[in-house]
């Protein structure tokens, strides 16, 4: 991983980049367990995270991710912000980056929002999840998940991706991910909640839940993304949670060593059931804690390692 700026995207990332990422975030978990967790990598860096969707989980952890490296912090939203008077995006980066900043975090409702950002400025600029399109980070860090749970790759691992695909930016870099690392991937979804060409993905497809469920080791559910136009393609909220919600009967089919995953926020009595989401399957706090530590890697390695970081 040489002398690139940017992490735009799970794509162009082959399995070595990856596990480079995986790896410091390792080192960096191990900082996060100190009794005073933090590292001065960082220090004199400036972060902003530049987010003009509405984010709780992926804000919160970059910011704490880049104070756990000593770095300054700015925080940016759209709301209240110029942009509500109409401001471009490409003056507002501008303005941003005049204040002398070091690395933009990017969240943007548009697909291809963080790569025209990549190319205005000298900053690096990291994708936080852009339109339908990909969300880098969130795939790094479920594969963290799943390898520090495993205590192995996930060479083999046998992972189910379910629900809403079609809108799901965490979807696509997390097959890319998984694949990678020589994960088997499987989409399960009702067939209107699956995106055009989704053959040329590295995965299978089946509308069947049930008949999957027993050969899984990762049942991994999507949120239903109904502020992206899934209510229309939606079955009847009932209807679908009787085919695709994974309910306590479903998740005791599985196997015994089989985990639940979602990228947050869950919509309870939907996608999963309760007993599910916060039951001893659940890795889904895991995965809130493993957010921090990939974070702090993928800072570390676009602004403080010598080799630099990579672009997608």
């Amino acid at each position: 991983m040489t002398g690139m700026r940017h992490l735009l995207g799970i794509t162009g990332l082959d399995r070595p980049a990856i596990e480079c990422y995986l790896d410091d975030a390792a080192a960096f978990w191990e900082v996060l367990g100190r009794d005073i967790p933090k590292v001065p990598a960082l220090r004199g860096r400036t972060v902003v995270t530049l987010f003009l969707e509405d984010s709780t989980r992926t804000r919160l952890s970059f910011e704490t991710a880049a104070r756990r490296l000593s770095a300054d912090t700015m925080s940016f939203q759209a709301r209240g912000s110029s942009v509500a008077k109409g401001e471009s995006l490409l003056d507002t980066v501008r303005t941003i980056e005049a204040l002398g900043v070091d690395a933009l975090v990017v969240r943007h409702p548009a697909a291809g929002a963080p790569h025209r950002i990549a190319g205005w400025v000298d900053a690096a600029v990291v994708n936080g999840g852009d339109g339908r399109h990909e969300h880098p980070t969130q795939a790094l860090l479920d594969c963290f998940t799943l390898r520090r749970h495993l205590g192995t790759g996930l060479d083999g691992c046998r992972i189910g991706i379910i629900g809403d695909v079609a809108h799901s930016r965490v979807a696509r870099s997390g097959v890319r991910a998984f694949s990678a690392l020589g994960a088997e991937v499987t989409l399960i979804a009702p067939p209107t909640l699956l995106p055009e060409r989704v053959e040329t993905w590295p995965a299978r497809v089946t509308h069947d839940l049930d008949a999957e469920l027993a050969e899984l080791d990762v049942a991994y559910v999507l949120r239903v993304q109904r502020e992206r136009d899934a209510a229309r393609r939606l079955p009847p909220l009932h209807e679908y949670y009787a085919r695709y919600g994974l309910t306590e009967a479903r998740a005791a089919r599985m196997k015994p060593h089989a985990v639940v995953m979602h990228p947050g926020p869950m919509i309870r009595g939907l996608e999963v059931a309760t007993t599910v989401a916060d039951g001893p399957r659940s890795l889904v706090r895991d995965q809130v804690r493993a957010g921090v530590a990939v974070r702090m890697a993928v800072l570390f390695r676009l602004l403080g390692s010598p080799a630099g970081g990579d672009d997608a």
